[in-house]
This record gives structure tokens, sequence and C-alpha cells, in this order.
């Protein structure tokens, strides 16, 4: 990854900040629950991936149609999320791989 690939990615970022700051407070606080709980269980190609952006994207729709945030996902932000990420790998995946493949155990029979 060369400086301009950084700098290319950092602008990206700033954008995606910048649209997510133009949403409703209320989408606003929900928004950042989502990225904190996905952020720690969520698929491992979460920062380069389309899930953030397209979460975005689904909240600017609401919006523009006059729903409320909890129209659109319910009230459970983590049962919301973890439909989203059903089918992606995620670290908890990997974890539970690394624990199942004990590298000390014997396999003599």
């Amino acid at each position: 990854m060369g400086i301009q690939d950084i700098i290319e990615g950092k602008k990206q970022w700033r954008a995606h900040v910048a649209r997510v700051e133009a949403l409703p407070p209320d989408y606003q606080i929900v928004y950042k629950e989502m990225q904190r709980y996905l952020f720690k269980v969520g698929p491992v190609d979460l920062p380069d991936g389309p899930l953030l952006p397209g979460i975005v994207d689904f909240f600017e729709e609401g919006v523009a149609a006059g729903k409320g945030v909890t129209q659109l996902i319910g009230t459970d932000v983590a049962a919301f999320c973890d439909d989203l990420i059903k089918d992606s790998r995620t670290y908890a995946d990997i974890y539970q791989e690394s624990i199942s493949a004990s590298p000390g155990a014997d396999k003599r029979p």
C-alpha cells in the first residue's frame, strides 16, 4: 500500500463521515451504535467493504422518505446488525477456528 492509497482512503473516509454528519441526529446516533457494534463483531472486510456506505445509503433513503430510524431498522440495533452480517466471515469465526485447531494437540492414536 503506497502513500497515494493511504491518502485516497482518508479522503473516502472523510467523505463518508461527512455523509453521516449530514443525517438527522437520531440517525447519527443509531449509525454510530451500529458502527461500534460492527467494528467489535463485524465482518473482516468491514473497513474496506460496502457495508458501512450501504448503511448510509439506506439511511439517506429513509430520511428522504420521511421515516424515523426505528421504522427502518426496528428497536434492536444489534439484531439488525447481526442480520446484515449473517453470511459474512467475522472475527469471532476466525477466533473459533483458531481455538478449534489447538496447536499442542497430540494426534497420535
